[in-house]
């Protein structure tokens, strides 16, 4: 076939045609890829380690703080203060510690595992019962007469509260009081949310736990409160731990909670503000 002088031959058009084509089509690609850009990784994870009873306080915390810092995530660590003290002493890495009393504190704090401590809540002992649990002590003069008693151990800050609380009683409603009690004791748990689940699930009369531990199960249990003259003020204080990973985040977290957004949360979660 002859060609006319200037033109292309049929075979180059084509090809030319295909690799504008090409083009057009990279070029599109390049632009969606623009318009939709892949999230982005993460850039930190903050690790906090925290008193069980913190669990709902420190979550919703969390969320909050995920959305103040969107390239950062919170890793939590919930368990009995003194297991937490434990791993610390360990070597296990964490950026925050968050304890239910001073005691452990101090010690971490003694051993230099842990900056200077902020006291961010306090926290009310209350006595919970089954709820349908029509047997069951009304009032805490009444804790003797449950057949069936659970407590935190001696080690975990709930389990001394308690005890502190038996001794004072003894003043009040006689040098029998605590032996009563300690004679119907079936079980001692290793942290505060154990208690709680035992009364909960029926599985003992009446326990000893934190007032925002009782507002989770407040569909469950019966909450009677513990007379003032008797009762303790559980004090929460927070540290940075020594060598974290991530101290410019973990001052942010110190920041957040004590902050009024934080303090919000916190008196939702039914602690109190120190």
């Amino acid at each position: 076939m002859n060609e006319s002088a200037g033109s292309l031959p049929v075979q180059a058009r084509r090809a030319f045609v295909g690799l504008a084509a090409l083009v057009w089509l990279a070029l599109e690609s390049a632009a969606c890829e623009r318009s939709e850009p892949a999230p982005r990784a993460r850039e930190d994870a903050l690790v906090v380690f925290a008193a069980s009873s913190l669990r709902d306080a420190f979550t919703a915390m969390g969320s909050e703080f995920e959305r103040a810092h969107p390239r950062v995530e919170v890793t939590f660590n919930f368990a009995g203060t003194q297991v937490l003290r434990t791993q610390l002493e360990h070597g296990a890495a964490a950026d925050v510690f968050a304890s239910a009393d001073r005691r452990h504190m101090d010690e971490l704090e003694t051993g230099e595992r842990v900056g200077a401590p902020v006291v961010f809540a306090h926290n009310e002992p209350v006595l919970v019962v089954p709820q349908d649990n029509a047997a069951a002590p009304r009032t805490f003069a009444e804790l003797p007469s449950a057949d069936r008693i659970v407590v935190g151990t001696s080690e975990v800050p709930i389990g001394r509260y308690t005890q502190r609380m038996l001794e004072r009683a003894t003043a009040k409603f006689g040098a029998d009081f605590r032996s009563r009690v300690e004679a119907n004791v079936v079980s001692r748990e290793l942290n505060v949310r154990q208690v709680l689940a035992k009364v909960s699930l029926g599985e003992a009369d009446a326990g000893i736990v934190y007032r925002s531990d009782a507002r989770v199960a407040q569909d469950r249990v019966h909450v009677a409160s513990i007379p003032s003259d008797i009762n303790v003020v559980a004090e929460y204080p927070m540290a940075v731990v020594t060598g974290a990973a991530h101290p410019r985040l973990a001052r942010a977290w110190v920041d957040f909670v004590t902050s009024r957004t934080g303090q919000r949360l916190l008196r939702n979660a039914g602690f109190t503000l120190p």
